[in-house]
């Protein structure tokens, strides 16, 4: 990849090296837009471990995509359990408009950020600013990424999970059965594939029966 190439080519170029399709032009320039939102913020608050440009791209942008690409067809909310900077409740905002996406996140910074992202994109997303177990509501689909305690998580993201509804987690080979263990008998657990460029990391997904 090209250094002077922008930021959409560049994620683009990622997504064809992962065999994913690539971003409509349109698309490609909002996901630059946030890209360049979330480096900006970063500079002064610590939203994301990963810092650069590159890293963001291949390991957050990637990851994301391909999870909101992997939600079934026919879900209408989704709620992303922590959203911290984003990840993956953003991307699928932006990949899927059919859905509408609530973003849990407890930190105040992040979720500021969150509310600028949300109104910079256009975005229909509403921001929980508080713990995501605190929600009343259930959805059609609960997905979570890089959050703390994950087991202690799932425990209570499954609770969140409307009938017939999914669990999407994205999370580490080592840490998938004890995932599973833990949602609970209620879950059927379908599917689970590696994560695009990532040498451990998978996208697991249960149904609620």
């Amino acid at each position: 990849m090209g250094a002077d190439q922008t930021a959409a080519a560049r994620l683009n170029d990622l997504l064809a090296s992962a065999g994913l399709p690539r971003l409509e032009s349109d698309l490609g320039r909002r996901f630059q837009e946030y890209l360049d939102l979330l480096m900006r913020w970063n500079s002064r608050l610590n939203l994301t471990a990963i810092r650069d440009e590159e890293g963001i791209l291949s390991r957050h942008f990637v990851e994301s995509i391909a999870c909101a690409r992997a939600v079934p067809a026919g879900v209408t909310s989704f709620l992303d359990f922590g959203s911290g900077a984003g990840f993956p409740g953003l991307p699928v905002a932006l990949c899927r408009p059919e859905i509408s996406v609530t973003l849990a996140e407890s930190q105040s910074k992040k979720a500021a950020f969150l509310q600028e992202a949300v109104r910079m994109l256009g975005l229909k997303a509403r921001v929980y600013a508080g713990r995501a177990e605190m929600l009343s509501a259930v959805f059609d689909c609960v997905g979570m990424r890089a959050v703390d305690r994950m087991e202690w998580a799932v425990r209570e993201a499954v609770k969140l999970v409307a009938s017939g509804g999914f669990l999407v987690v994205m999370t580490t080979g080592d840490e998938l059965a004890s995932v599973e263990a833990v949602s609970g008998t209620g879950f059927e657990w379908f599917r689970s594939e590696p994560l695009p460029l990532s040498a451990d990391r998978l996208i697991a997904m249960a149904r609620r029966m």
